[in-house]
């Protein structure tokens, strides 16, 4: 359990990027408190002019465990044996997942260790995965008489269906090399690299034109699920209003 002095979230700026960092907890699960709070934040910094990219990051040798399975166990003794406790607590995780893939800025997860169950459903629900070359990723609900069928939802729209096949069937812990190559992280580094790295890109990245990248963004991930001639057309129309945008138009017109 966190200390009352210890935040759930700690939040700072540095270069237009909004760094979220999940508290010092021992392994910092998704409790249904650490949720809010981080939807809070995760919709704070959407909002806000000032953060045009979003960085989630662990404190240490954790990026995230998932669900706090301790929390879970107390609501056993519920008249209902905890099923309104389960029911809101994965709704509110849902929503905040949607929210975090569906955020017009560009987010990025920060892996240095273990992204286990929802706390690999959190990584992956992010734009870029850069992680260290220490990381793993893990999604182990057989392990314990279930399935990570939610977690799984964000998986799979990065892994191919045998690939995610393989890690909820299994179980097991698959290293960054094998993340990589499967295509559920972007960028390996060595620890001591890893956040310098991922800073300079998310510096950079913040000083692109957020509006083309929230409308860019948008029609990327949308045209995936449609038709050939539709995702053209749609993506024409974004192409044309980025090159109609104001501040595109004033930029060419400078000396």
């Amino acid at each position: 359990m966190n200390k009352p002095d210890l935040p759930l979230i700690e939040a700072r700026d540095d270069s237009n990027v909004r760094f979220l960092r999940l508290g010092k907890a021992p392994a910092h699960p998704l409790s249904r408190a650490m949720i809010r709070d981080l939807h809070a934040h995760i919709r704070q910094a959407a909002a806000d002019p000032q953060a045009n990219v979003i960085v989630l990051e662990g404190p240490g040798h954790i990026f995230c465990a998932g669900h706090d399975l301790k929390e879970i166990a107390r609501h056993r003794d519920d008249p209902d044996q905890g099923l309104d406790y389960l029911r809101a607590l994965f709704t509110e995780c849902g929503a905040m997942m949607l929210d975090l893939a569906l955020c017009p800025k560009p987010t990025i997860a920060v892996v240095e260790g273990i992204a286990t169950a929802g706390g690999l459903q959190l990584a992956a629900s992010c734009d870029l995965i850069f992680a260290s070359d220490r990381a793993t990723f893990c999604l182990p609900g057989v392990r314990n008489g279930g399935f990570c069928t939610t977690p799984a939802v964000a998986v799979s729209r990065n892994l191919s269906r045998k690939q995610v096949m393989e890690m909820t069937l299994s179980g097991e812990a698959f290293d960054a090399a094998w993340a990589l190559n499967a295509g559920l992280v972007n960028r390996v580094y060595p620890p001591e690299q890893l956040l310098d790295e991922t800073m300079a890109f998310a510096r950079t990245l913040a000083t692109r034109h957020p509006k083309a990248i929230a409308d860019g963004k948008r029609m990327l991930y949308r045209q995936l699920d449609l038709p050939l001639d539709q995702a053209y057309a749609e993506a024409t129309e974004v192409m044309i209003g980025h090159f109609m945008d104001p501040v595109r138009i004033a930029q060419e017109k400078a000396p």
